[in-house]
């Protein structure tokens, strides 16, 4: 069964074609990554899926239902969440608060004066502890240092407890143990059940998480597979030594 399906999928700029055409599958209750040189698409396809991004053409089919549009408010409801490269957060608000949000269905500026429950504090207090942030609860986001800025936002993405969660290079910038800390989320999060796609250059870490690799160059699929079988293909290595 797929979590998500894609049909020959457009997104042009002018005259780059930065997804182009592309058609591929994801099975449910894995980790796939994605994975290409500088330009392939990766972070253009995650846009598009998660509603940043208008599909030009094509279309995405998630748990079965078929989408010709997406947009960022609604993706929730189709039980997706994501995480973005460069990080955003409610920065003059606390960690606690920047949880609390997302916690509630409302809009912003509800989820701002909504009286939260004990269920909601004690999900965003669980979620916080989970990525080892419990204890900078009461911080401003602002003063967080980078990895723990991502780890915030990686938190966010727990707590809404969605089934297709889009990860746009979750390691960077990470220490280490930060390192250590999402890898055993994500494996927790595949034997829950949900679909976890992930970008990301670290071919170690990829080799280590990833069930399904898919390679994207100039915004089409070069190759998907397992991905000792896929990163060691020719085309694959002349598309990386090419960039």
């Amino acid at each position: 069964m797929f979590a998500l399906e894609i049909k020959n999928l457009k997104k042009y700029f002018g005259g780059v074609h930065a997804v182009d055409g592309l058609t591929l599958s994801i099975r449910k209750g894995t980790i796939t990554s994605i994975v290409g040189p500088n330009g392939s698409g990766k972070s253009s396809l995650m846009n598009v899926l998660s509603g940043v991004y208008v599909i030009d053409s094509g279309t995405v089919t998630i748990d079965g239902s078929v989408f010709h549009e997406l947009k960022t408010y609604d993706i929730s409801t189709y039980g997706i969440t994501r995480t973005f490269q460069e990080v955003r957060l409610f920065e003059q608000m606390t960690v606690l608060d920047n949880m609390l949000v997302v916690t509630t269905e409302r809009d912003v500026f509800g989820a701002l004066f909504e009286r939260h429950t004990d269920y909601h504090l004690h999900k965003s207090i669980e979620a916080l502890t989970r990525v080892g942030l419990e204890g900078k609860k009461h911080a401003l986001a602002s003063n967080l240092s980078y990895g723990q800025r991502k780890l915030l936002e990686i938190a966010r993405a727990l707590v809404m407890d969605k089934n297709l969660i889009l990860f746009d290079e979750p390691f960077a910038g990470l220490f280490p143990q930060m390192v250590k800390i999402v890898v055993s989320i994500l494996k927790e999060l595949r034997e829950q059940g949900k679909t976890i796609v992930l970008i990301e250059h670290n071919m170690d870490l990829i080799r280590q998480l990833s069930d399904e690799t898919i390679v994207l160059d100039e915004g089409r699929l070069l190759a998907q597979g397992k991905p000792d079988e896929t990163l060691k293909r020719k085309d694959v290595i002349e598309a990386y030594l090419g960039e």
